[in-house]
């Protein structure tokens, strides 16, 4: 592979400003709806006491499982050891770092008095799941941000790989307490399943590719730089592998649940009788969301367009909203049962599902993450070297064969 050269754009086109004009836009909207829903009140919301985990919830939990599935890339090259993957590393380490800010955003402002985050970080109680994902979150950005300075300094470099072990340790650590802030929680049917952990794991592995995907290929268009086939093929075959895991994952947890009689009523709400929840499970998540997108990107005409490849991420993304949707809401919505085998009714709600519908405050909060999350990668692409500035498969692909070296031996052959 040849020596990759590192370059920022030059972020000086309309385009540019453009872009990161809507995305600031984005992020002052999501400030405004925070401020409308602490001034008058969580009321405004489509939230209550029984669905206390609403639409930015949805957002943000999202945001933080893909920011760990987009360190992924450099955890190839550097704990794996493929060089095919060490030129995207630095990208890779920032998305990651943007998306996190991005999801602890939309988290905070959904916190009704985002002041109480002080106590949070100052008083912590370690039987929390909670407690211990503050640690970790924070603990993410500070271990990828030394990363990608061993990576990006040259006379830093050979730390890199230990740096990396780091990275990819931590960000499994994470995704696990992510995971299991729902694997504890034993009070709500839809969770307390130690599969939760394991699984959203595998879920930040697809989420993030996806996103990580189409950031490159917008990168490398807008900027009119090489990106060649082998790295675009090569990534969106892994994402295939990804989207296909988190499937197993998703049959192995509904079959279980399905195996324990306790868990047959939330089954049957989700995969049956849950309205909205069970046409996202069904529709949403594993039609559009994995089985159409597995069928793009291994066809072998459509799994060739980019076009179509950005199509199939994009709708790994959705799928994966819709999939955080009916966990964090669907798993709210099933009544508790506190009574197992009795029927319960009061005033109540005891015994009833809980009704719940976004309000837009809540959607707008939630898109702003992303927007965040966004606008911190365009403005660091300007001022510093994240993007190399080719990566032709040329100059990237260590099986690369051009015209003049496949000639020559058959031309010495001929002579």
């Amino acid at each position: 592979m040849k020596k990759v050269h590192y370059r920022e754009i030059e972020g000086r086109s309309a385009g540019y400003y453009g872009l990161l004009g809507l995305l600031g836009a984005l992020v002052l909207a999501g400030l405004g709806s925070s401020y409308y829903m602490e001034h008058h009140g969580h009321w405004v919301t489509g939230m209550s006491n029984q669905i206390v985990w609403g639409m930015p919830h949805v957002f943000a939990v999202f945001l933080i499982v893909a920011a760990s599935g987009a360190l992924n890339v450099a955890s190839i090259s550097s704990v794996f050891g493929k060089t095919a993957y060490k030129p995207l590393a630095p990208l890779s380490g920032l998305l990651a770092i943007a998306l996190l800010v991005g999801g602890l955003a939309v988290l905070v402002l959904d916190l009704g008095r985002p002041d109480r985050l002080i106590v949070a970080m100052t008083s912590y109680n370690f039987k929390s799941i909670f407690a211990w994902n503050i640690i970790l979150y924070t603990g993410f950005m500070a271990v990828v941000a030394v990363y990608l300075w061993m990576m990006m300094e040259r006379r830093m470099n050979k730390y890199a790989k230990p740096a990396g072990f780091a990275a990819f340790l931590w960000r499994l650590i994470l995704t696990t307490g992510t995971g299991s802030i729902f694997g504890f929680l034993v009070a709500r049917q839809a969770y307390d399943a130690a599969i939760m952990a394991p699984m959203f794991i595998v879920m930040s592995f697809s989420f993030g590719l996806a996103i990580f995907l189409l950031v490159l290929m917008a990168s490398y268009r807008w900027t009119e730089r090489p990106l060649g086939d082998a790295t675009v093929y090569r990534l969106k075959n892994l994402l295939g592998v990804f989207v296909a895991g988190v499937l197993y994952f998703v049959l192995v947890y509904h079959l279980t649940n399905l195996y324990a009689t306790e868990h047959h009523g939330v089954e049957r709400f989700i995969l049956l009788d849950g309205g909205i929840y069970t046409k996202l499970f069904w529709i949403g998540q594993i039609l559009l969301g994995s089985l159409v997108p597995l069928g793009m990107l291994y066809h072998p005409t459509l799994g060739k367009s980019r076009t179509w490849i950005g199509a199939a991420c994009g709708l790994v993304i959705l799928g994966g909203l819709a999939q955080m949707y009916v966990i964090i809401i669907g798993g709210q919505a099933y009544p508790l049962v506190l009574f197992p085998g009795k029927e319960v009714t009061s005033s109540f709600f005891d015994g009833q599902v809980n009704a719940y519908a976004p309000t837009m405050p809540e959607v707008i909060l939630g898109v702003s993450g992303v927007a965040l999350a966004l606008a911190l990668v365009v403005v660091a692409v300007k001022f510093l070297r994240f993007l190399p500035a080719s990566l032709a498969d040329a100059d990237v692909d260590p099986h690369y064969r051009g015209t003049q070296e496949t000639a020559a031996p058959a031309a010495a052959k001929a002579a």
